[in-house]
């Protein structure tokens, strides 16, 4: 399946093309697009239809232009982070990042990444299914990010602030009211992963 050349592909998409992909009898539906909506973040499987999400990059359109370096992928099976969910004082929850899998399309082999690998990642604390919204910022790596955001606003930042943002583990938050969170990883290439997780609502 080939997405749109400007715009989104969803999850009712994708469903239709593995219905179509079980009619002819194959067993692997291969998606590339340059972008997925929220909802096709943990859409890997139609009964018995694998499917594998594989992201176009931009700089497709320019193809026959660009230098080959690592930078220039233009197809990336990007996996997903390695998360955990810790319970915290007062009925809250916190998240820990731990790393992300990543498939590598030159050499066909899945690389599991720890946080260096991790440019940013944000969390949507109250998930609805339809929007993510960042709610929670942390920013990792191993390129000195507080450098480089300070180059960046040519300003001083606050290096207190900036310690509660460096982190791999968020600060505590209340149980979502709607019964999920999500979590949005990405990489040092532009790369992006959401995964949807689904905790015990508040009471």
């Amino acid at each position: 399946m080939i997405g749109p050349e400007f715009g989104t592909v969803s999850r009712p998409d994708l469903t239709a093309a593995a219905r179509e992909a079980a009619d002819f009898r194959f067993d692997t539906l291969v998606s590339c697009a340059f972008s997925y909506d929220a909802g096709c973040s943990d859409f890997d499987r139609l009964g018995r239809m694998r499917v594998l999400k594989a992201r176009m990059n931009a700089d497709l359109h320019m193809a026959t232009d660009l230098k080959k370096t690592d930078a220039g992928n233009l197809f990336v099976v990007f996996g997903e982070p390695d998360i955990r969910i810790h319970d915290a004082p007062d009925d809250q929850i916190s998240v820990e990042i731990r790393g992300v899998d990543v498939f590598d399309p030159a050499k066909g082999e899945v690389r599991s990444d720890e946080t260096d690998g991790i440019a940013c990642w944000f969390i949507d604390t109250d998930y609805d299914e339809e929007s993510f919204f960042v709610r929670h910022a942390y920013f990792l790596g191993a390129r000195d990010p507080y450098k480089s955001l300070k180059t960046s606003l040519k300003a001083e930042i606050d290096k207190e602030a900036w310690a509660s943002l460096q982190s791999d583990r968020s600060r505590p938050f209340p149980k979502p009211q709607t019964g999920r969170i999500a979590v949005k990883v990405i990489n040092h290439l532009g790369d992006e992963a959401m995964k949807v997780f689904r905790v015990l609502r508040a009471t």
